[in-house]
């Protein structure tokens, strides 16, 4: 009896230092159903006077006045105009006399889509398809509306709107071998384009792409709900590390006369155009990478000749993305563009004529976005009050005269009106939820558009875990962005289990002061601790630290997380025997690295969609940060938790869906066929026809079953 009385007590004060969670206020099907949804304005689009702007709302795109005097006004309801289908997005033509619909999207890929285009001509009243196929991939109005070119079946087509015909620009477009007009799978995602053509400003000519992938190799997975007993096999051209590229060129279609011609590129080896464009006043310009992404050109051409009007090189890469978005004043003369070239993101003027390259912005910060440029001023985004913010700015094109428009610290998204008068900024931080507001372009509000007030007074009731932010300095030194969730009820006297929640891919960002909520605040409305660090190699600090993981993507970055992870476990109130990790794609990746590289730091992982070795992922991305596997083969096998498998110790959740184009689910069945040959037991579920964000099919299961994981065994 004795014995069994002081078995209770033991156990009662073993009981009294551990968190008991409070009943949960909600679960992810509450995430899911919308509970938190944020209100904002959505389909805004600047009208040409600059003083009027359209939004849509259940079908019906509106007519809005910037300066608020005035009730917005229909501008057309495409319920009641004829067509089938739901309308995903819309476009003006450049007079604005007609607006072409895109109906009934599917994905391809990320930023890819099959659609059926109309277009509806404002002034008559009428509507027409751009092409009776519900496949089209990519639609544009030409300079003066009176065309529409676009991609089909990998040719690019143009209808002529007043005559009422369609001729083919192309016709050597085939599936897996020729693309005119669109980007190859690794153009679309890491370079970020979701077409790969341009109308001159005259409307004269049209410059595309051409992409031979012929050989390129082929991956395949298999589509299983067919609704037959025989699965499909999806096969597409994916060019992995230190494999076969596209071979791409740049042409011009002339429209009057019918004629294509080359344009020599006046380089040679592998090499990326991922960007190209018009002037103001119709020459062409277009950029030249190498394969290692560390040399760069844009070329200008002019009366038939060829000149270099920017160059940069790095000892590393070049994050040329940004380089994209070079912006042209009116003159066609002066251009601005980004570079990293002293250190940090900084925004640079030069000159066709005169050549140069003055800065127009510096300091140890980055310019994360130009919003807006006259001939006179500059609209911009930065972190120059911390990285973990984006902020509004202007300055004057010669520099001076900097000021910061944004009050309220957090992150910011800006849509300015045409000529930069006006413009809606989109707001949140760790405690407020999407505001809209509509401003003049010297910041001044005129109007909140959206202040999400009812979801505001549900997340204060519930009382919301919030993010709060500290630094964390590893062993060796290195500063660390972090944040911490704790829950609502929270007592420093108990001790809590930890999720430590990461993404930690080059050039990212995850500790950031914004609104968001997932799946792990339902994890903290359990009792649960959520932490998470940005390590070195991500991004929006200097460029030396976002490259310091050049050449072995992976290693420092684990390190990192361990040593957090390490520190997270003497935190007074933090049970030690219980931290996890989360990643998803190079989060997924992290996970299993740090678990099986710090296996007795970790006592759980979920690994979502991993990355297992770098030889099977991209050409693009991979090659940018750790080189080519020929020459690199330590930097890809070394940080690769292919190569661990018999050191997992914890309990592990591998997540993949079969259709998953971007990481392969070869990651995932390389990943445990090492376990098995190592002799360890891990827990596995496989999302059937899932694409790499676990859609159309997974996306809630996918969450409520990590949540259920850290429930049962962390």
């Amino acid at each position: 009896m004795k014995s069994k009385v002081l078995m209770f007590l033991v156990a009662m004060v073993c009981l009294m230092g551990v968190a008991e969670a409070s009943e949960p206020k909600f679960e992810y099907k509450d995430i899911a159903a919308g509970k938190f949804a944020q209100k904002s304005v959505y389909g805004l689009r600047s009208m040409n006077d600059g003083e009027h702007y359209t939004t849509i709302s259940e079908g019906v795109i509106y007519r809005n006045d910037y300066a608020g005097k005035k009730q917005r006004t229909v501008v057309l309801d495409t319920r009641n105009i004829g067509i089938k289908g739901r309308v995903v997005d819309y476009t003006f033509s450049p007079d604005e006399r007609r607006i072409m619909l895109r109906l009934d999207s599917r994905p391809l890929y990320r930023r890819s889509h099959f659609s059926h285009y109309v277009v509806y001509d404002l002034e008559q009243k009428s509507l027409k398809e751009v092409s009776e196929s519900h496949d089209v991939r990519y639609a544009l109005f030409s300079p003066n509306g009176n065309k529409v070119a676009f991609v089909l079946d990998n040719n690019i087509y143009i209808n002529d709107l007043e005559q009422n015909f369609t001729y083919a620009v192309t016709e050597d477009g085939e599936w897996n071998h020729i693309i005119n007009g669109m980007p190859d799978w690794v153009y679309e995602e890491e370079w970020g384009i979701d077409h790969a053509f341009c109308w001159s400003p005259d409307g004269e000519k049209i410059a595309y792409l051409k992409s031979d992938e012929s050989r390129v190799k082929e991956f395949g997975f298999m589509k299983f709900q067919t609704g037959t007993p025989y699965p499909e096999l999806f096969k597409y051209k994916y060019p992995k590390a230190g494999e076969e590229n596209s071979s791409v060129s740049l042409h011009v279609f002339d429209v009057t006369e019918g004629k294509t011609s080359n344009v020599s590129t006046d380089h040679v080896g592998d090499l990326y155009i991922p960007f190209f464009d018009w002037t103001p006043d119709g020459r062409l310009y277009y950029f030249v990478i190498n394969r290692l992404q560390n040399e760069l050109d844009v070329n200008l051409i002019e009366e038939g000749c060829q000149r270099v009007i920017y160059s940069e090189r790095n000892e590393k890469y070049i994050d040329a993305i940004s380089l994209g978005t070079i912006t042209f004043l009116s003159d066609s003369d002066r251009f601005i563009v980004q570079s990293e070239r002293d250190g940090y993101s900084h925004l640079y003027l030069s000159s066709l004529s005169k050549g140069g390259l003055m800065p127009i912005t510096s300091g140890e910060w980055n310019v994360t976005q130009v919003v807006c440029a006259t001939d006179k001023k500059i609209w911009y985004l930065s972190t120059e009050g911390s990285p973990l913010r984006r902020e509004l700015y202007t300055i004057d094109i010669n520099g001076k005269n900097k000021k910061r428009l944004s009050t309220t610290e957090g992150t910011y998204s800006i849509s300015p009106s045409a000529g930069c008068r006006y413009y809606i900024s989109y707001f949140s931080n760790a405690t407020t939820p999407n505001t809209v507001t509509l401003h003049k372009g010297n910041g001044k509000l005129i109007a909140t558009l959206e202040d999400n007030a009812a979801l505001k007074e549900y997340i204060a009731e519930i009382g919301l875990p919030v993010k709060e932010f500290f630094t964390f300095t590893t062993p060796r030194g290195d500063v660390l962005n972090a944040y911490i969730k704790k829950p609502a009820d929270f007592d420093p006297a108990k001790k809590y289990p930890v999720l430590l929640t990461q993404y930690s891919g080059p050039g990212s960002q995850d500790v950031r002061d914004r609104w968001t909520i997932d799946w792990e605040d339902v994890l903290v409305q359990h009792g649960y601790i959520v932490v998470d660090c940005d390590p070195r190699g991500t991004g929006f600090r200097s460029a030396d630290f976002k490259k310091s993981t050049y050449g072995i993507m992976g290693r420092l970055e684990t390190e990192d997380q361990i040593a957090f992870a390490e520190y997270v476990k003497t935190l007074p109130y933090v049970d030690g025997e219980r931290v996890g990790i989360y990643g998803w794609s190079y989060g997924g990746f992290m996970a299993l690295n740090c678990i099986l590289k710090g296996a007795d730091t970790f006592k759980m992982a979920i690994s979502v969609a991993p990355v297992t070795s770098w030889r099977y992922y991209d050409s693009v991305y991979t090659e940018r940060v750790n080189g080519l596997p020929q020459q690199n083969p330590e930097g890809y096998d070394e940080p690769s938790p292919i190569g661990y498998a018999a050191n997992l110790k914890g309990k592990l959740l591998l997540m993949h869906g079969t259709a998953d184009d971007n990481v392969h689910v070869q990651n995932a069945y390389a990943m445990v066929h090492e376990f098995v040959a190592a002799g360890k037991q891990i827990d596995m579920m496989i999302y059937t026809d899932d694409n790499h964000s676990m859609m159309p099919y997974g996306r809630v299961n996918v969450r409520e079953k990590m949540v259920e994981y850290c429930l049962q065994n962390l």
